[in-house]
């Protein structure tokens, strides 16, 4: 009986946590950002476009334009209900020529935990340090495990150019727990996960 308990204990553990994937490709052909930093004036300003701008897939992409003199956010997916141990992965492609040069763009993320505005801070939450070959299109990512007691996660497209210089992104995935009570947030809408549903990618725009 304990080396059946044991057994069944090591494949509990060999069974990765089941996930949701999310996609959102601005097709609605309106919405841009949950919000920027900084706010006012914006840092980054932000347009839902058709060709003939670059567009990964489908027939719209968000181009971003720098605003500041300073590093602009913007916000593409707010997380909340997640707790510690929770694992989410969010992946977009990005677009610029300029190799080795601005402009350019990664994926970043900082802690939210107030429930009700997406312009919450609590802290860094990190990101990819990879800028891109500024070859054209290509796919950045970036997996974040909570801690230290957080429920929100806010992701971000951070830009690193002169002011009234442009990067294009498309093709936005995230993979949250699959678990009741998460709700991932885009441009677009939000969705509520409810657990148990089927883990499978899910086009919402």
């Amino acid at each position: 009986m304990k080396k059946l308990l044991l057994l069944l204990a090591l494949v509990a553990l060999a069974v990765p946590a089941a996930a949701l994937t999310y996609t959102y490709g601005w097709e609605d052909g309106t919405s841009t950002l949950l919000s920027v930093f900084p706010l006012s004036p914006p840092g980054m300003l932000a347009y839902n476009v058709t060709g003939p701008d670059p567009v990964y897939g489908g027939t719209y992409s968000l181009k971003t334009v720098d605003n500041s003199t300073g590093t602009p956010q913007g916000y593409v997916v707010w997380i909340r209900g997640l707790m510690n141990g929770d694992v989410v992965t969010a992946s977009v492609a990005r677009y610029d020529t300029t190799p080795n040069a601005q402009p350019s763009g990664r994926i970043w993320g900082h802690y939210n935990d107030n429930p009700l505005d997406v312009n919450g801070y609590n802290g860094s939450a990190s990101g990819n340090s990879d800028y891109g070959l500024g070859l054209g299109w290509d796919i950045t990512s970036y997996t974040w495990t909570m801690t230290g007691g957080h429920t929100g996660l806010v992701v971000e497209l951070r830009t690193y150019t002169d002011p009234g210089s442009t990067v294009w992104w498309d093709n936005l995935e995230v993979v949250v727990p699959d678990r009741t009570g998460i709700f991932v947030e885009f441009p677009g809408g939000y969705i509520p996960v409810e657990d148990n549903t089927i883990s499978s990618i899910k086009a919402l725009y």
